[in-house]
């Protein structure tokens, strides 16, 4: 049986432009997601730092959830993650969907 080996970075960009590595990602027992830790995690799958399947499993996130907040990015930066914004941009972007 062969070892496959992924070639996998050790250090990628962070949402602020920090470098970032396994040591410095949020710690697996986070509880309360701030802004910038659930953009650390999403950079970390963009990056290759991390899976999708080892942050769902690292955070005891699910598919839809770490989908979402990466949505978020894509759509309105950092500050689409705001849990108060939430409601707002999906207004927004259903209006554009209605209107384009």
């Amino acid at each position: 049986m062969e070892d496959i080996k992924t070639d996998r970075p050790n250090v990628v960009t962070g949402p602020l432009g920090e470098p970032m590595s396994r040591d410095t990602l949020p710690p697996a027992n986070t509880r309360r997601w701030v802004v910038r830790r659930k953009a650390e995690v999403v950079s970390a799958v963009n990056g290759g730092l991390l899976t999708i399947a080892e942050a769902c499993e690292r955070y005891d996130l699910t598919l839809e959830e770490l989908a979402s907040w990466q949505r978020s990015i894509e759509r309105e930066g950092m500050a689409g993650l705001r849990a108060t914004r939430v409601q707002h941009y999906r207004q927004v972007h259903e209006r554009r969907g209605r209107f384009s």
